[in-house]
């Protein structure tokens, strides 16, 4: 197993892993000069593995890095930590993460590589496109569909019913009652649309 991104991320990737009970050797790959051990594990450079002979999750936080490198290879694992609760119904596709503590109820579907962070609350029939980041403690009631690499902030709330545009922002705390257009950034409670 690889993890692609020898970073903090990467860190709680690798202890989602070993929480699943994973017991082959854990690699890490970086494209930056941080010598050759990481967390305990041996870290190598892109050049120096045949990445397309592995199963790969990308430990990079940035939603838009994390596409890029997704179209590189062709296999990607799922990282489900094992104090997750989730629906037997619901769908979660290949290079997504789950940390722990976090909650998705049924008939939700969580896109590729998506980052459903520590503790967040995913209710039923929720639509995470790809590259999708919610951050901890963040809720979504039922019904919310989130667009494509879209970051939602720590502890943000959603109401039943929004839809949150691609590549948006819902900032820190903020409560969105209202749907997010395309690439807008939105903050405060209500939230109100800074950038767009």
């Amino acid at each position: 197993m690889i993890i692609y991104g020898a970073s903090g991320h990467g860190k709680v990737i690798h202890d989602i892993l070993k929480s699943q009970g994973i017991s082959e050797d854990i690699l890490f790959v970086d494209d930056a000069d941080k010598g050759d051990r990481f967390y305990g594990c041996k870290l190598l450079k892109p050049q120096q593995v045949n990445l397309s002979e592995h199963k790969i999750i990308i430990g990079i936080g940035n939603n838009l890095i994390r596409k890029k490198i997704s179209y590189k290879y062709p296999q990607y694992a799922l990282a489900i930590h094992a104090s997750s609760v989730i629906s037997p119904s619901v769908e979660i596709n290949e290079g997504s993460v789950v940390m722990s503590n976090v909650s998705i109820n049924a008939d939700t579907k969580i896109g590729k590589h998506c980052i459903l962070n520590t503790a967040c609350s995913i209710d039923h029939d929720c639509v995470l496109d790809d590259f999708v980041h919610i951050s901890p403690n963040a809720s979504l009631a039922g019904n919310v569909k989130v667009g494509e690499a879209t970051h939602i902030g720590i502890g943000a709330c959603v109401i039943q019913g929004i839809k949150i545009g691609k590549f948006a922002t819902v900032g820190a705390g903020s409560v969105v009652i209202k749907d997010v257009p395309d690439g807008a950034t939105v903050v405060g409670s209500p939230a109100k649309i800074i950038k767009t």
